[in-house]
């Protein structure tokens, strides 16, 4: 096992005041079904775009250890605009990632999103549990060292604001082929629809709506690698799985986060005539659901900063990084279900209106359920881990 990474104290982009402008506008958006325009605006003039872009590029020169605790701060106050921007921090620490090892293959996108340019993450298949080792899309060569991408991606996050859009493709009819293709479109430069199909029970802000690729053109320029389909420990491959499930973890912990946090107020302000008024924060079975909730989460932080921390510092796992990764993913949404369903039973019916905050964190939770690794793909990969592969 590596040795403990110290850590030192994490810098803050998210000042107070914009997180409850954003926290404001979160039961609108959810309510109308309608994108986070004006959460954008002010993470943008923020700077909260630019928070893992290097200083050399223009960003803030976070690492992915403060920017994953940042994300849960946002996701407290809006978990649908947190994982829409999840989306480009992801790219933008994949681009760190490789930089920070030596490889200069994403600098580009370093440079672009110090420029102001907006991420998004067009992976998504429907019945495609390969993920990164498998597409549907096709990726047809243009003769010129570049693609075009003919396919339909799901759950494409922040759909109404990206301008560059990361695609992965399977070209199969190249010579030297099969290979999977992962290479960044042009906003402006069409080939695509996306269709306005996004009307969930949660998440409803983020308007990850389905897009379909349709001749889409990645220059040659924009083609950063071609890789025999399955596993693989290619640093661009590794860069996406660890820093995707790292912040997706941190979103989830930060709902868990928030919604304790609720219950805990509500446990003060409701009272129980059995009890002659006295508040249910007196009630021991209150309490203990309470303890039960806060015991949960906590195991949930130190793995967020041991394994952000780690990346942060280079540290080498090898294979073993998609284990850490993909249980830390798992038990970090899994946890947050527990935690906020706790809080539901502490604070009572009111949570069961639509227009309560903590329902909404309930319906937001059960997102974590369908990101990758799922629960069968994590008991996979960490058996595999143990056990090797299947004879």
């Amino acid at each position: 096992m590596p040795s403990p990474v110290p850590f030192a104290p994490a810098r803050r982009l998210l000042d107070d005041d914009l997180l409850e402008a954003v926290r404001s506008r979160a039961a609108g958006y959810d309510r109308d079904n309608a994108y986070f325009a004006d959460d954008m605006v002010d993470l943008v003039s923020s700077g909260y775009l630019r928070a893992l872009v290097p200083e050399s590029f223009g960003g803030a020169g976070l690492g992915l250890r403060e920017t994953a605790r940042e994300q849960a701060r946002l996701a407290g106050a809006a978990p649908a605009t947190a994982l829409a921007v999840n989306m480009h921090h992801v790219w933008t620490g994949v681009a760190r990632y490789l930089h920070d090892r030596g490889d200069a293959s994403l600098d580009w996108l370093l440079e672009e999103a110090g420029r102001g340019e907006v991420f998004g993450f067009g992976y998504s298949e429907a019945g495609n549990d390969l993920v990164l080792l498998g597409s549907r899309t096709e990726a047809r060569p243009d003769g010129a060292g570049g693609y075009t991408f003919h396919g339909r991606k799901i759950f494409t996050s922040n759909s109404p604001g990206w301008t560059r859009l990361g695609v992965l493709g399977l070209d199969s009819v190249s010579d030297d082929g099969p290979h999977l293709v992962h290479a960044f479109l042009d906003r402006d430069a069409g080939g695509f629809e996306i269709l306005d199909d996004w009307d969930t029970m949660g998440m409803r802000a983020s308007q990850s709506r389905s897009t379909v690729l349709d001749g889409a053109h990645a220059p040659a320029a924009r083609v950063v690698r071609r890789l025999a389909p399955g596993p693989t420990l290619d640093p661009l491959v590794v860069g996406i799985f660890t820093t995707f499930e790292t912040l997706l973890a941190a979103v989830y912990t930060g709902i868990a986060d928030r919604a304790l946090e609720l219950a805990v107020a509500a446990s003060r302000r409701r009272t129980s005539m059995k009890n002659d008024g006295a508040p249910l924060a007196q009630d021991p079975d209150i309490r203990w659901r309470l303890a039960d909730a806060a015991l949960a989460l906590d195991g949930v932080w130190p793995q967020i900063d041991t394994v952000a921390g780690e990346l942060d510092a280079l540290v080498d796992r090898g294979a073993g990084w998609f284990r850490a990764t993909a249980g830390l993913k798992v038990r970090a949404t899994e946890t947050a279900k527990q935690v906020v369903e706790q809080a539901v039973r502490v604070s009572g019916g009111s949570s069961y209106f639509s227009g309560n905050e903590l329902g909404r964190l309930y319906r937001d939770v059960l997102a974590g359920l369908f990101h990758p690794s799922d629960d069968e793909s994590a008991h996979s990969t960490v058996a595999q881990s143990l056990l090797g592969p299947l004879g």
